[in-house]
This record gives structure tokens, C-alpha cells and sequence, in this order.
């Protein structure tokens, strides 16, 4: 196997965590909604919970991009 395709290859795995972090934010921000449509005067307690489990998603989303551009550009 080549070199370039194994780097290649190797980037496109990285970036599966991409998908993980779009499903889980869906789910954080679908779950907030859904308790918010429950109980409206406790959706206000909760929105740092939201923000932190955003947080979280998107910062594996970001560690996944970053590794595949190590694993392309180096």
C-alpha cells in the first residue's frame, strides 16, 4: 500500500468522529427541547447543562478534524 494512500485512508477514520459529535449534539439540544416542552420553568436551570454537553460534542468533533489534518499535512 502506498504511503499518501494510507494517509488518506487514515484521515477519512479520523473524521468519523465528525458524525459522532453531529449525532450527539443532535441529541442534547433534541433532549433539552423535549424538557423544556415539559416543564418550561425549569428549561432556564438547565440551559448551562445544554451548553456544557454542546461544549463537549463539538470539542470531539474538533479533536477528530485536528487529527486528521496531522495524519494529511505531516
Amino acid at each position: 500500500m502506498d504511503l499518501h494512500a494510507a494517509k488518506m485512508i487514515g484521515a477519512g477514520l479520523a473524521c468519523i468522529a465528525l458524525a459522532g459529535a453531529g449525532n450527539g449534539i443532535g441529541i442534547v439540544f433534541g433532549n433539552y427541547l423535549a424538557g423544556a416542552l415539559r416543564n418550561p420553568a425549569a428549561a432556564s436551570s438547565q440551559t448551562t447543562n445544554l451548553l456544557l454537553g454542546f461544549a463537549l460534542c463539538e470539542a470531539t468533533g474538533l479533536y477528530g478534524l485536528v487529527i486528521a489534518l496531522i495524519i494529511l499535512f505531516t
